[in-house]
């Protein structure tokens, strides 16, 4: 059988699959079914310093192939989201699946303190959630600006005593400068993308279906522009890259790992497909020695 393990900024997978932030990974519970259904990491939901409500209802569909979501970056709190953090590393410890910690701020001295209170519960990796539609500074994302991306991927640095990785956006015009600034800000590891812009109408009510009127496409529909974001991002930086969007099989993550990602990260599949972990990892497998690959690094495209 293939070897399925890699490695990310020193970090230990026994896969490459990551659970994605965000999706059904806003408890303890959560994170460690995921990891227990075969992930080879798993990501919280990001969480700021202090709480925060989110949109009201209806937040979230799924149409078709694809997701949209407007949920507003509800959280408890870094405080309590870090005693949820701390019980799921300890009980994924158990099975060799590290914890990462999304979180995300207002200013960079936010970002910086919830790195510092989420860093206590021990997690293997700390993500900066650069990239969400709902956070806005001075009227754009964090990671629409790459003197921003740089300043705040420097403060979490500091703050922080585990590698960080930056997730980015695809709703940018330059994401491989967007890589670089967070690259020469300190990263260690570049996750891409988050979620597409995006709405859906009910031409019968004549109204927007998600109460925030636009919200985040998610699902297979978005992986042409993830792939396209990660094979950008790649020639552009020396740094890791947990490369996903849209991956929901085997070979959408050999797909992946080709456009020069290190691991894949896994979010709406959890929705589309029960055991979508062990699913995805036996597809994979099957894959690579059907190719003759033996390891992950393997995979690549022919140039």
């Amino acid at each position: 059988m293939p070897n399925t393990q890699v490695s990310i900024a020193g970090v230990a997978l026994k896969n490459p699959l990551v659970l994605a932030s965000g999706v059904r990974s806003n408890t303890a519970d959560l994170l460690i079914r995921a990891a227990e259904e075969g992930a080879g990491a798993v990501t919280s939901k990001s969480c700021s310093v202090k709480p925060r409500e989110g949109y009201a209802n209806p937040t979230g569909i799924i149409h078709g192939n694809i997701m949209m979501n407007a949920i507003g970056l509800s959280n408890p709190g870094a405080q309590a989201e870090s005693e949820e953090i701390a019980r799921a590393v300890g009980e994924c410890r158990k099975m060799g699946v590290p914890v990462i910690a999304s979180i995300f701020g207002n200013t960079t001295e936010d970002y910086a303190e919830a790195a510092k209170i989420i860093g206590c519960s021990k997690p293997a990796l700390i993500e900066v959630n650069a990239s969400c539609p709902h956070q806005h500074r001075d009227g754009k994302m964090t990671s629409a600006d790459p003197e921003l991306t740089t300043e705040v991927t420097k403060a979490v640095k500091r703050a922080a005593t585990i590698p960080v990785a930056v997730k980015l956006s695809p709703n940018v015009t330059n994401v491989a400068a967007i890589a670089k600034a967070a690259q020469a800000g300190g990263a260690d590891i570049i996750t891409a993308i988050n979620t597409v812009g995006g709405m859906l109408i009910d031409p019968y009510a004549r109204r927007p279906i998600l109460a925030n009127k636009v919200g985040g496409l998610s699902g297979p529909a978005i992986k042409p522009i993830a792939l396209k974001a990660v094979y950008e991002i790649r020639r552009a930086v020396e740094i890791p890259i947990i490369g996903g969007g849209g991956i929901t099989c085997g070979t959408d993550a050999a797909e992946m790992l080709m456009a020069g990602a290190d691991a894949v990260s896994v979010g709406s599949a959890v929705c589309l497909r029960q055991n979508a972990f062990g699913e995805i990892l036996a597809e994979l497998s099957q894959f690579m020695e059907k190719e003759g690959y033996e390891k992950i690094s393997e995979i690549k495209l022919e140039e």
